[in-house]
């Protein structure tokens, strides 16, 4: 039976036979590597105690393939072997801190494996002390160490990473600076998110999609100039990336700049030709949960959106209009006012709105609001009708208002 067929049949325990007996190192590294697919095997405790002990031969390649499937098999596997090299018995419930001083200890194993199981364990921990251990890693001659160095020392979040990931931008391979770009932003600091700034032009797709994704969590305008750059980026996911940034950016400033970037992000766009970026704003809107980030992007797609989107833009903001968001309601109805035209498309669909005794009255009493400033003779005439037929004060009160806006009953 070959390896293979031992590994879909679930016979793990002759994978481990085959891990400590046999002669050959390509049959036992296969093994060494099969025995990671079986982490829900009822002999999972005994697949971790021989990849435990196969990683400590002397087999570079056996060793390496046992790292990997202890990895796989999770964080307690990966744990139960550094214990065993640093002779501690690391149980599930040893202090984090017990489990750090050990990793830390395998970040300056001789094989490159255990050093990046190692720095992968750190960044479960939240132990800062640790970082100053994986940036000394940043420059390990493997590059697996770093990138998987730079990861943890993201998910840790301590600020002291940021001096050291910055001289990781320049790693000449792009997976070191796609984590460590990750890693800056999850920091979030004011330097760290400055670092990322120029790396909207990374030669590497990815890098700059993680660089502009980060750009968002600013709280001033600082990137506006760099994402409106990256709305013409040849990566589609880049574009995509850029346009939800501006929003989350929008979200974040303080409130007292908000109108202020809004104006700055209206007009960069406006100057651009790529008109790709209307569409996911229209996704932000239908399909974020976020009452933030569906604000400002009502807002804006009214100021942005040009002829060949401006039917799914009003659809989708008079779908907005319909909802329990008032403040919404509100802004789809001042993007729907700057969307106004010739058509009369805008018109028609609030009228439906208008009509529709079942709607609530707020938003009936919105749609009304808004068709004083688009509306024509025909909402003036079905406005004139509803003042004598509704029983609602709130949509009498708002037809009066909007119809004396349009040449007043007759």
């Amino acid at each position: 039976m070959s390896l293979y067929e031992l590994e879909r049949d679930g016979k793990a325990q002759e994978l481990i036979r085959l891990l400590r007996e046999s002669d050959n190192e390509r049959v036992t590294a296969r093994a060494a590597e099969l025995l990671g697919n079986f982490d829900d095997h009822d002999d999972r405790r005994d697949v971790v105690n021989a990849l435990v002990r196969a990683a400590q031969g002397d087999s570079e390649a056996v060793t390496a393939a046992a790292i990997d499937s202890l990895d796989e098999l999770g964080d307690d596997a990966i744990t139960e072997l550094i214990g065993s090299m640093a002779g501690v018995d690391l149980e599930d419930d040893a202090a984090d801190w017990v489990k750090a001083k050990a990793y830390m200890q395998a970040l300056d194993a001789d094989v490159a494996e255990l050093r990046m199981a190692a720095a992968n364990g750190l960044g479960t921990l939240d132990q800062a002390d640790a970082v100053p251990k994986l940036a000394e890693r940043f420059e390990d001659p493997d590059s697996r160490v770093r990138a998987r160095a730079a990861r943890s020392a993201g998910k840790i979040g301590d600020s002291r990473a940021t001096t050291p990931l910055e001289g990781v931008l320049t790693d000449p391979k792009a997976a070191v600076r796609r984590e460590a770009a990750d890693a800056l932003g999850n920091i979030g600091n004011r330097q760290a998110l400055q670092a990322l700034l120029p790396l909207y032009e990374d030669d590497d797709e990815r890098v700059r999609r993680i660089a502009v994704g980060a750009f968002g969590n600013f709280e001033n305008d600082r990137p506006v100039d760099y994402l409106v750059e990256a709305l013409s980026d040849d990566s589609a996911a880049v574009r995509r990336t850029a346009v939800y940034s501006l929003i989350e950016l929008l979200s974040n400033v303080p409130t007292e700049q908000s109108h202020e970037i809004r104006d700055t992000v209206v007009e960069k766009l406006s100057n651009t030709d790529d008109r790709s970026v209307v569409l996911p704003l229209v996704e932000i809107l239908e399909e974020s949960s976020q009452a933030a980030q569906r604000r400002n992007t009502a807002w804006l797609l009214g100021r942005v959106t040009s002829e060949e989107e401006r039917d799914r833009v009003i659809d989708s903001l008079v779908d907005a209009i319909s909802g329990d968001d008032q403040m919404l309601r509100q802004f789809a109805a001042t993007s729907l006012a700057e969307l106004g035209g010739d058509d009369n498309m805008v018109e028609r669909r609030l009228l439906d709105i208008v009509k529709d005794d079942g709607v609530d009255p707020q938003i009936r009493g919105q749609a009304i609001f808004t068709l004083g400033k688009v509306g024509g003779e025909r909402s003036r005439k079905t406005l004139d009708r509803l003042i004598d037929d509704t029983e609602h004060d709130v949509i009498r009160k708002k037809a009066f208002s909007a119809i004396s806006k349009l040449g007043g009953r007759r």
